[in-house]
């Protein structure tokens, strides 16, 4: 890995996150429950490690007893430029689903268009590109 990578702690909802994000985006995931891991610190049934691998890549698992899950303050993720701008507005409005547009995704005074959600699970996405070049 070449860059840092999110990994989210869920209460109890990772693996509805890891498959919602691999819908959204695409890629390929996998899912280990704790019981795969042989953990004894929450269900069995819940996700101990699941990974996204694609496009845009994350991690998560469902928080053991007595740790935190996900709450994001001041931190965007950013995926300014790193599709065509239809994918782009696809993942924008995907992400939107159960979630709550901050600033919809369209043209700014500068010229480039971004916009950002806050998804189902509580991660707040910046989504932008920059206009295309005349001649291309």
């Amino acid at each position: 890995m070449t860059a840092p990578q999110v990994y989210i702690s869920c209460p109890g909802t990772a693996c509805e996150a890891v498959r919602f994000y691999a819908d959204v985006f695409g890629g390929e995931f996998s899912l280990h429950t704790y019981e795969d891991f042989s953990r004894s610190d929450g269900p069995p049934e819940a996700l101990a490690h699941g990974v996204l691998d694609g496009t845009v890549a994350l991690a998560g698992s469902d928080a053991a007893a007595g740790e935190k899950s996900v709450r994001l303050e001041g931190i965007m993720l950013s995926l300014l430029g790193t599709a065509e701008p239809a994918v782009l507005h696809e993942w924008f409005d995907r992400l939107a689903i159960g979630g709550r547009v901050v600033d919809p995704l369209s043209p700014k005074p500068l010229g480039a268009s971004d916009g950002q959600v806050i998804d189902r699970h509580g991660l707040h996405w910046l989504i932008g590109y920059e206009p295309a070049s005349e001649g291309q």
